[in-house]
């Protein structure tokens, strides 16, 4: 049965789009969040990058008394990594999978398409991404870290053993503690991923820095 793919906001060069990224937003935000960012990163109609910015599903979340919000999962307590929503994690990746698989249907393939998140949506496309079954361009991680770390091991794809990862955090983040990003950076590391690692003097955020690094690293794994 086909999944119905999220809504998305999608920005699109002025020519044929000759590589796509795929931004995941984080907890109760939208795609919206991230619209402002990517005129500073000058890749649009400067270099060809159509870019899709997803909705998360509307969901209750538990560490906020239930409340229904945007969600690419649910959240339990303070330590997400101690009671994970295996369930919600692997619809999120089915979502994800499905707008991968939308994108190479109308021409762009998967070794030019780089998935993207900041906090929750972070945690989904590196999920995501070490486990899709066609290599990707690259995965970038943004003050977040690995759900489900157990199960990389048995899951992960053989195509994407090599891809590149570009994994930055706040020093100072009060959400997602920098300590859980080393561990998934260490944890990568001990599987033989190559982790690019940027840390900033920020708290659960992105500062101007960051966005220059995030574009240096774009340039290089599209081959632009």
């Amino acid at each position: 049965m086909q999944i119905a793919l999220p809504d998305t906001i999608e920005i699109n060069p002025a020519s044929a789009p000759r590589a796509c990224i795929i931004w995941l937003h984080g907890l109760g935000a939208d795609g919206n969040d991230f619209a402002p960012l990517i005129p500073q990163l000058g890749i649009v109609d400067e270099l060809g990058v159509r870019v899709v910015l997803p909705h998360a599903p509307r969901r209750p979340v538990t560490i906020n008394n239930g409340m229904v919000m945007r969600a690419w999962y649910d959240i339990s307590g303070t330590d997400f990594r101690a009671r994970q929503d295996d369930a919600g994690i692997r619809a999120s990746e089915a979502l994800l999978q499905g707008l991968i698989a939308r994108e190479i249907e109308h021409g762009i393939p998967a070794e030019r398409i780089v998935l993207a998140g900041f906090s929750q949506g972070g945690a989904i496309v590196l999920h995501t991404g070490l486990r899709y079954p066609q290599k990707l361009g690259g995965i970038l991680v943004l003050s977040a870290y690995l759900p489900l770390a157990e199960s990389l091991v048995a899951e992960r794809s053989v195509e994407n053993f090599n891809i590149s990862i570009l994994q930055a955090h706040g020093q100072q983040d009060p959400v997602v503690p920098i300590a859980w990003a080393l561990q998934t950076r260490d944890h990568l590391q001990a599987q033989d991923y190559t982790v690019d690692w940027k840390t900033y003097p920020m708290q659960h955020a992105v500062c101007p820095g960051e966005v220059a690094h995030i574009r240096q690293w774009l340039l290089k794994v599209l081959g632009i």
